[in-house]
């Protein structure tokens, strides 16, 4: 799947708004589920996030509810982050880098996460493609068979969101877990009823008023993607970007 043509699948401009994916009757027909049925009692969760923010995104909800129940929970951190601010005077990559690693932590501190449950693999920013192998053995030799494994989508339309998705389909075919993806980008580059997306596959987790609002303090603590940048480009998470991802449901696909 990561070698699909992503010229479909362009990240450009503020994308399908919010309003629009909310005017969409089937988006709020989708079937709901629980957090029990995502993430059974006594299984260890996983993210694997192909850079700092991605597990505030994709799954910043779920993570606030599973540690406030306290299952085990893991981010795998796959990048720094590093590349987001090309030629940047302010952030130059070794210290956006760094920065971004703390925003990281922070974040999942607001999510009721410790440090610890952070485990980074420090992949070249924006290189994931050339380490889809490595990155699979590491997955391979930590998880269990038993854990629950999220990743972003397969399709997302980043290369560094479908190459953590193979890694992690390997991986989890690998050690028999089961893996479960979240869409990112596709609600930006997507539009209602568009074939490409397996819709069939989807179902929506209700996120509790506490678990959205932790989420939202958690992707504040991301303030280098969240401010225009000193190039004069804008910034990586605009407010279009963010307003589809801070919905009071999470949205997963499930294995086929």
């Amino acid at each position: 799947m990561v070698g699909a043509v992503m010229e479909e699948r362009l990240i450009v401009g503020v994308g399908t708004r919010e309003r629009v994916w909310q005017a969409w009757p089937e988006l709020h027909r989708m079937p709901r589920t629980t957090l029990g049925a995502l993430v059974p009692p006594l299984k260890r969760a996983v993210v694997v996030a192909p850079h700092p923010d991605d597990e505030v995104l994709a799954t910043g909800g779920l993570l606030a509810m599973l540690a406030r129940g306290n299952t085990p929970v893991c981010v795998v951190a796959v990048t720094d982050g590093g590349a987001s601010h090309p030629g940047s005077l302010r952030w130059p990559e070794p210290l956006l880098a760094a920065q971004r690693r703390r925003e990281s932590v922070d974040g999942l501190a607001l999510l009721g996460l410790a440090p610890q449950s952070r485990e980074a693999l420090d992949v070249p920013d924006g290189q994931v493609r050339a380490h889809i192998a490595s990155i699979a053995r590491w997955l391979t030799n930590f998880l269990r068979p038993d854990d629950i494994v999220l990743s972003t989508w397969e399709l997302d339309g980043h290369p560094d969101h479908e190459a953590s998705a193979r890694a992690t389909a390997i991986a989890c075919a690998n050690r028999a877990a089961r893996h479960i993806q979240v869409p990112v980008w596709m609600w930006h580059w997507a539009c209602p009823l568009d074939t490409r997306v397996p819709w069939q596959r989807m179902v929506r987790l209700p996120l509790s008023a506490d678990a959205l609002h932790c989420k939202k303090r958690a992707l504040r603590a991301h303030r280098t993607q969240l401010e225009p940048q000193d190039t004069g480009r804008r910034a990586v998470l605009e407010p279009a970007t963010t307003a589809r991802m801070m919905r009071a449901f999470e949205f997963f696909i499930l294995p086929a």
